[in-house]
């Protein structure tokens, strides 16, 4: 991530808190600003990073308390917390700013950025294995199976925990399966390949169902769509990965078309 785009995310979580003082002890809206303010630090400096660890154990309670403890107490410990998420995210800022965003141990590349490069090159290994010594038998990518089948054995090289056909929440009264879901990463693959009776406009509304699905899935954090394309029957692949992109409430959506240009 661009260390402005970083700073950026940290202030903005960093200027919620004056707001979130005014509000009852661990209301709703606590809630989701410090979960979001987690996610945006794993994706700033790592999942295993020193800096989500000084953001998870700021305390928001008292650490011993009776029942003679006045209500007053809880509050000033509530604050005293919203004050070192304060200190905390503003030396998080400094960091940034004095050092860049590899200097704060983000790693680099991160798993999104990872799995993003597979996919944007997915076409030069499918292409590669047609060419073999002595034109020996090997994997022809012509329907969706061996799409997924290829970019499973290519992620095995990068992720331990990829796990297939996790079921996923009910939606429009039918479930479906992911295609991958890295565990860990809590990142999900849904792989698409385009025919001649899937045309754009109806991978886009299969995308938009998928989309609304997984973002109830409790192991997904980031939905990365990969549409394999290779007789470039989408117009405008550009064009689908834009508007399907989404980044809110610490739920991102990607989608790759690719190859372009075919």
């Amino acid at each position: 991530m661009e260390p402005s785009r970083a700073i950026e995310i940290l202030r903005r979580q960093k200027d919620q808190v004056d707001a979130l003082k005014r509000l009852p002890d661990f209301s709703n809206e606590f809630k989701k600003w410090q979960r979001d303010t987690e996610v945006a630090i794993e994706r700033i400096f790592g999942n295993q990073s020193r800096h989500k660890t000084d953001f998870s154990e700021i305390s928001y309670g008292l650490i011993a308390f009776s029942s003679d403890t006045p209500d007053s107490e809880f509050r000033r410990a509530f604050l005293r917390g919203l004050d070192e998420a304060i200190s905390v995210l503003s030396s998080m800022i400094d960091e940034i700013s004095e050092y860049g965003a590899e200097g704060s141990g983000a790693p680099q590349p991160d798993a999104l950025s990872v799995v993003e490069n597979i996919c944007h090159r997915f076409h030069l290994i499918a292409r590669q294995l047609r060419s073999r010594y002595g034109n020996r038998n090997t994997i022809e990518v012509e329907d969706e199976y061996d799409v997924q089948d290829l970019l499973h054995g290519v992620l095995r090289l990068h992720f331990n925990d990829i796990r297939r056909e996790e079921w996923t929440p009910s939606y429009a009264g039918g479930a479906s399966r992911v295609d991958f879901l890295l565990k860990a990463e809590q990142i999900i693959i849904e792989v698409k390949k385009t025919r001649k009776r899937l045309i754009a406009a109806e991978v886009g509304s299969q995308l938009l169902v998928d989309i609304a699905r997984y973002k109830a899935h409790p192991d997904c954090r980031c939905l990365l769509c990969f549409v394999y394309d290779p007789e470039g029957r989408i117009g405008n692949p550009a064009g689908l990965e834009t508007d399907l992109a989404k980044d809110e409430n610490g739920f991102i959506v990607r989608v790759i078309v690719g190859p372009k240009g075919v």
